[in-house]
């Protein structure tokens, strides 16, 4: 077995598997692209899904990649594992439609035991399968030469994740010998078993049945494979450590660790767990900020802020009570450099987020902490334990790990309902597992549209005219020669010019036809060959393979889009600008009417950001930039500057939309041919979307146009309104209102306080003493709801050693409110007077023991509401 540095064995993996045919498909980023059924990508397959469910047919049937991944559904398990993580690499190789089981199985043996690749000694494998698959078998045992007794048969080797592609798989294991464990299978101490002597290495699943929606499986038209082997594991077996830990993945983040606690690892068993989820946590943490997620509330967010407050708890076990995580970007950036640059490139960005997270979350320990205190008050009052709701709150919502919760418990004699917390994580995880299991699975395979494979050129770069012919009608699932007037048709032409939609532009819409019938064109899509696939109604005759039509694209459309889409590209690169290089578009969409622009910044923008992005646009519409439209090799491409979008898969060649010096971008979409062609640019929106991703939505030309006359007829009658001549003006008079409204509502507020004094007389003559306790309980007149907080402060200035109960009628809504001086707060509570009174004028409230309110809907029970606060003090 060769000792291999891991990004030795990484490009030993790519480069196999490059001599065997394959093409490597790069990395994409963790936040997934167009896939809303995945928080994060999670394996090699997960961005090749689009191929294996035949949506889409790869350039090359074989592909092999390295490709970042996280998983979160174990986070509690990372550190007290030797194996477990939330970002890892897998190594994959996939066929598609190509070679199956006989291929898969000898290009495994042959790069793990080749003394040219890595070397391991063909003994110490071991093979599980399931028990049905004897192809499988018969290749391990006849071809490869293994014994029947390193063939392991278990039920389990299936792979499924509902419907869609699925099929049964073979893992290879490797021996690491008797000082990790003697043979014992009473202890699963077997390949396939739970334990640290047989690693699983690599894991070949056959993807050859459709799971369909009834739960039945078919045999899939094409059969695919799909293999995956960690990285990290890998790397632990090459470098014979006990770990994955103590790879050269992850030893200089936690040299870098001992350096700034004074700690060591591997000396102490407790602090072993948080050097181990430091090492991982800002791992996983900064290859997220990296590829566009932002920590936040809710969503992906949610889980970068869970993982960095978990690492941060931890390292205070390590005695480090300051922000130093962001330190250890640099380190993970220079490990991972060799494949993954943009963590490199984006270091200060990366650093400046998790050092503000940090700093927030000492904060909020604190807060914790205060919470925590007022637990253990109020279990020792009741029965000496804290809920297990409450300490999963706790532990939920402010990161506060249970172990300190427990332990300070502990401290105060006090005990922790750890039954109920469980039940809480578990619910949790349940909740987790069961998105998971509902949003992974794939779409079945189309047989039809996949042996469509005849040419269709696009044309509409350059015309929105043509004259084609159809060359495949699908009706209902099928192929047929021809279909009647009133139905919904599936069809491809020859040459088109209808664009199908992609990156984020709408498909084009308009007609077909000939003389003899004709389709209203409503939707464009990609067929898995790449052909453009249209749908549209047949409007009249019988529409028949073979036509020869007139295809014509709605032109008024047309151009709207090609404005809308060009300004996307200006309000990118104006924003990049304005803000700061880590924006990166995270969705759009280019309509007639609108355009829609998502990306990734951390919070609102002001409206001064917003008033410079949009007078920067308008700047380069004013410039009149001819825009150029250029295909050349990706290199080049990048070497002058084009922009690649965020998570587009780009081919060799590439479309370079060229609005130099401003703006350069990778493209496929259409554009005006200059910029003064968008006319005018107006934003009218810019809102939160999620976690860390904003949207502007924004108008061009004519709608941008009749958008601001809008505004200047609205304005027109607010000036009529507050009779002035000029607009310079209007601002002014608007003032001079708002000013002599607030001194007439304070004049108001003056004479109502008045007047309510004069109703009541002298308040101290209602004053009546109940159970040795002086009470004030009332029914007051006020304009409105908020007043009555205003009476009762100038009630307690006067009485302010009593009880004050004051009720109030605005409108036939009641408004309540009750005061209690602190000293008599342990006597009697504001919140429980509250509590007892709102029921009866039919609602709610609640408060402090000194100030509470509430409200209802009845006010003809408030003067029983008030007798009842009386006769309840009375009986206290």
């Amino acid at each position: 077995m060769k000792n291999l540095k891991a990004s030795e064995i990484r490009q030993k993996y790519l480069d196999f598997f490059v001599e065997k045919g394959h093409m490597i498909e790069p990395s994409a980023p963790l936040v997934p692209i167009d896939d809303d059924s995945l928080l994060w990508i999670n394996s090699g397959v997960a961005t090749l899904k689009k191929y294996f469910d035949g949506r889409e047919t790869p350039r090359k049937p074989r592909i092999v990649n390295s490709q970042k991944a996280i998983r979160t559904n174990d986070i509690e398990n990372v550190g007290f594992t030797a194996r477990h993580h939330t970002f890892f690499e897998m190594l994959g190789n996939f066929s598609i439609g190509d070679y199956f089981k006989q291929e898969a199985i000898e290009f495994a043996w042959e790069f793990l035991t080749s003394e040219k690749w890595m070397g391991m000694e063909p003994e110490k494998l071991y093979v599980t399968i399931h028990p049905e698959d004897t192809g499988a078998y018969q290749i391990w045992n006849e071809d490869i030469g293994l014994d029947e007794t390193r063939i392991i048969r278990i039920e389990g080797n299936f792979w499924d994740i509902g419907e869609g592609p699925s099929g049964p798989n073979t893992e290879i294991f490797y021996d690491r010998g008797d000082e990790y464990g003697q043979n014992d299978p009473a202890e699963e101490m077997y390949p396939g078993g739970e334990n640290e002597r047989y690693l699983e290495v690599w894991n070949l699943v056959f993807s050859e049945f459709n799971h369909n929606k009834d739960n039945t499986y078919t045999p899939l038209p094409n059969k695919n494979i799909d293999t995956g082997m960690g990285l990290e594991r890998m790397a632990s077996i090459s470098q014979n450590v006990r770990t994955n830990y103590e790879t050269d993945l992850f030893m200089p983040i936690i040299n870098e660790v001992e350096n700034v606690s004074g700690k060591k690892y591997l000396e102490v068993e407790e602090q072993d767990v948080a050097f181990k989820v430091i090492a991982d946590h800002i791992r996983t943490i900064a290859f997220a900020i990296a590829d566009g997620a932002l920590p936040a509330n809710e969503g992906r967010g949610y889980v970068l802020r869970r993982l960095l407050r978990r690492a941060v708890r931890f390292s205070q076990s390590l005695g480090i009570n300051e922000p130093f995580m962001y330190k250890l970007v640099d380190i993970v950036a220079e490990i991972m450099e060799p494949y993954y640059p943009n963590v490199k490139e984006k270091a200060d960005f990366i650093k400046r987020v998790i050092k503000s997270e940090e700093e927030r979350f000492h904060e909020t320990l604190e807060e914790g902490l205060s919470i925590l205190n007022q637990l253990i008050e109020k279990a020792k009052k009741d029965n000496h334990e804290i809920k297990g709701e409450d300490a999963f709150k706790l532990y939920d919502t402010y990161g506060f790990p249970v172990e300190l919760t427990e332990e300070l418990a502990t401290q105060e004699g006090l005990s922790v309902d750890m039954t109920t917390f469980e039940n809480e994580m578990q619910q949790q995880r349940d909740r987790a597992r069961q998105a998971r299991q509902s949003s992974q699975s794939m779409q079945i395979q189309s047989e039809v549209l996949k042996n469509i494979t005849d040419d269709s050129t696009f044309v509409g770069y350059e015309t929105t005219d043509y004259q084609s012919i159809i060359t495949h009608l699908i009706y209902n699932g099928e192929e047929v020669e021809s279909v009647e007037a009133g139905e919904t048709v599936y069809f491809t032409l020859k040459a088109t010019p209808f664009y199908a939609v992609s990156g984020g532009q709408v498909a084009d819409e308009g007609t077909i036809g000939n003389d003899k019938f004709e389709i209203a064109v409503s939707e464009v899509t990609k067929a898995p060959n790449g052909q453009n696939l249209h749908k549209g109604i047949v409007q009249y005759g019988q529409a028949t393979v073979g036509a020869e039509v007139d295809a014509s694209v709605n032109k008024e459309d047309r151009r709207a889009i090609q404005k809308n889409h060009s300004a996307t590209h200006l309000l990118h690169a104006a924003l990049k600008e304005v803000l700061g290089d880590h924006v990166n578009q995270a969705g759009s969409l280019v309509e007639a009417d609108r355009l829609r622009f998502d990306f990734s910044h951390f919070g609102p923008m002001t409206q001064e950001e917003l008033d410079q992005v949009e007078r920067r646009v308008n700047e380069e519409i004013w410039r009149g930039i001819d825009v150029r439209i250029q295909e050349m090799g990706i290199d080049e491409a990048k070497s002058m500057g084009a922009m690649a979008l965020f998570g587009e898969k780009y081919g060799d060649i590439v479309r370079v939309v060229n609005m130099a010096p401003f703006s350069i971008e990778l493209c496929g979409g259409i554009h005006v041919s200059n910029t003064a062609e968008i006319g005018l640019f107006k934003i009218v929106s810019e809102s939160g979307t999620g976690a860390g991703v904003r949207r502007i939505e924004a108008l061009t030309g004519k709608s941008a146009f009749l958008y601001l006359e809008d505004i200047q007829s609205k304005f027109n009658t607010i000036k009529n309104h507050v009779k002035v001549k000029s607009d310079e003006q209007v601002v002014g008079k608007v003032t001079q209102l708002q000013e002599e409204e607030k001194s007439l509502l304070k004049q108001l507020e003056q004479r109502n306080k008045e007047i309510t004094s004069l109703k009541m007389g002298n308040v101290e003559d209602q004053v009546e003493v109940i159970n040795d306790l002086k009470v004030l309980a009332t029914e007051v007149e006020v304009p409105n709801a908020k007043a009555i907080r205003s009476t009762m402060d100038d009630f307690k200035s006067k009485l302010q050693d009593m009880i004050i109960v004051l009720a109030s009628n605005v409108d036939g809504k009641v408004s309540i409110i009750a005061t209690v001086p602190k000293s008599l707060t342990d006597q009697v509570k504001a919140g429980d007077i509250i509590k007892n009174m709102a029921p009866i004028v039919g609602g709610k409230g609640g408060g402090r023991p000194d100030m509470a309110q509430g409200g209802g809907t009845q006010p003809e029970n408030i003067t029983e509401a008030l007798h009842f606060i009386k006769d309840y003090i009375k009986n206290l």
